[in-house]
C-alpha cells in the first residue's frame, strides 16, 4: 500500500522530471524556458515536502521569481524565440552518450557509497527560517547587498546587450550631430 506522502512525492517527482525533459527536448526556446520554470517549481515542492522550508521558499523566490523570468526576458529581448532552422545530430553523439553514461555511473557509485554514511550521521542541527533571516540581516548583510548590486548590474548589462544595434548607432549619430 502506498502512503499519502509517497503518492505526493511520486507526483511531484514526475512533474519535475517531465519539466526537465521538456526543457531539454522542446524546439521552441520560450517553451523550454517555461518548462524549466515547471522544473524549478517541482524542486521547490520537493524541498517543501522534505521540511526544508528555507530551501523551498528560496527556490521559489530566486529561481522561479528571478532566474526563470530573466531567462524568458533574455530570450524575448534577443529575438531568439524562434525554432532553429537546422537541428541535426552531431557527428560525435556516440562520444556524448558514452560521457553521459560514465557521469551517471560515477554519480550512482557515489550515491550508493554514501548511503550507509548518511544513516550513521548525527542529527542535523535545528535551523529555522527565522535564524537564517536574522543571520542574513546581521552578520551577512554586506555580502547580501553585494550580491544584490551584482545582479542589478548584470540585469542592466543584459538589457544593454539586447538593445538592437540600429538604435545604438542612431543615438550615436544624433549625439555626434548635436555637437
Amino acid at each position: 500500500m502506498i502512503h499519502g506522502l509517497s503518492v505526493a512525492f511520486l507526483l511531484t517527482s514526475a512533474l519535475t522530471v517531465a519539466g526537465a525533459l521538456a526543457a531539454a527536448l522542446l524546439k521552441n526556446l520560450v517553451h523550454c524556458a517555461l518548462s524549466l520554470t515547471v522544473t524549478f517549481a517541482g524542486l521547490a515542492l520537493l524541498y517543501l515536502q522534505l521540511d526544508a522550508q528555507f530551501a523551498g521558499l528560496s527556490q521559489i523566490l530566486v529561481y522561479i521569481g528571478a532566474v526563470a523570468i530573466l531567462v524568458v526576458f533574455a530570450i524575448l529581448l534577443t529575438r531568439g524565440a524562434g525554432i532553429p532552422e537546422y537541428r541535426g545530430f552531431s557527428s560525435s553523439w556516440l562520444a556524448g552518450l558514452a560521457i553521459a553514461a560514465a557521469v551517471f555511473a560515477l554519480l550512482a557509485w557515489a550515491v550508493t557509497k554514501s548511503l550507509p554514511a548518511a544513516a550513521a550521521s548525527a542529527a542535523a542541527p535545528a535551523v529555522t527560517v527565522q535564524s537564517i533571516g536574522v543571520a542574513l540581516m546581521s552578520s551577512y548583510v554586506l555580502p547580501l547587498e553585494i550580491v544584490a548590486v551584482v545582479l542589478t548590474v548584470a540585469l542592466i548589462g543584459a538589457v544593454i546587450v539586447a538593445m538592437p544595434e540600429a538604435r545604438v548607432a542612431k543615438s550615436e549619430t544624433e549625439q555626434g550631430g548635436a555637437k
